[in-house]
């Protein structure tokens, strides 16, 4: 059998190569510009090697009962490691998957397709762009996890955004996204009041060092107008080899303080993380 060997190719935004594990046959990481964007294992779908994605995973296995189909919209593609989550774990979801750099899809569904039947379909374009044209009540959740390079784009920081994906999640949706900071958290912090102003309710899940202001990090928030299962939550991401923490209530609205929502003019990318920041979870 040949051995799989590692590729590399220029996309639109930078140069991206999948590389193989050697410990898993049919697994890769994908990576653009040096920074890990995605790992995916072909024969394991479930299989969640990012910290941040399972907890991710962990917060869409609570949202409705085990294995009932959601239509969920997610910003940014990667190597679609949490559609085909999705696709495993609740079969008959309909799912839409928005990558604004075609060169990097093109290459992901070159050498690492999603199965036959797997109810996703991928679309080139940009993020917002998209969202905006997206019917009303249209999605179970939204995953936005989009990153230029390192940075969260600006475009996708700002009340306008918030409310773009209000319109679009039923009433009993769920936004979440993937954000990255470090202390003292001018970002983050300003990211939950902007998605405060527009949802009910928010979460917040990161590891303890991160939240202390340790290190520079991810962190996964979780807007919506109904609860979420903080407490599944908090012992499915508290279980994890790397242990996370969830705020939400009063502990979360100390955390934001006096952070404002972010307008559209004047809305900043997230921080650039400092080198070696992000390692495989």
């Amino acid at each position: 059998m040949n051995e799989p060997i590692p590729v590399t190719r220029d996309v639109d935004h930078g140069t991206a190569k999948l590389m193989p594990d050697v410990d898993r046959e049919r697994a890769w990481l994908l990576t653009v510009d040096g920074a890990p964007q995605s790992y995916v294992d072909l024969d394991e779908p479930t299989h969640l090697e990012f910290e941040y994605t399972r907890r991710l995973g962990h917060v869409l296995d609570t949202l409705a009962e085990p294995g009932r189909p959601l239509d969920v919209l997610h910003l940014g593609g990667g190597a679609f490691t949490l559609p085909r989550y999705v696709a495993a774990t609740r079969p008959g979801s309909r799912q839409d998957v928005v990558e604004a750099d075609r060169g990097l899809l093109e290459l992901v569904t070159e050498h690492v397709p999603l199965p036959e039947g797997a109810g996703v379909t991928v679309h080139g374009a940009d993020a917002r762009a998209w969202l905006e044209a997206a019917p009303d009540g249209s999605a179970d959740v939204i995953v936005a996890d989009v990153f230029g390079g390192s940075r969260v784009p600006a475009h996708l920081t700002s009340v306008a955004y918030a409310r773009e994906a209000e319109r679009v999640l039923r009433a009993d949706g769920v936004y979440l996204a993937n954000l990255a900071d470090a202390a003292p958290f001018t970002f983050l912090r300003a990211q939950l009041a902007t998605f405060g102003s527009v949802f009910k309710e928010l979460a917040l899940i990161a590891e303890p060092a991160v939240l202390r202001g340790r290190r520079f990090g991810n962190a996964v928030l979780v807007a919506a107008h109904r609860p979420v299962d903080t407490v599944a939550v908090t012992r499915l991401v508290a279980s994890d080899a790397f242990p996370a923490r969830l705020e939400h209530g009063a502990a979360l609205r100390e955390f934001i303080g006096g952070a404002r929502a972010v307008r559209d003019e004047d809305a900043v990318p997230s921080p650039e993380p400092p080198d070696g920041a992000f390692g495989i979870g």
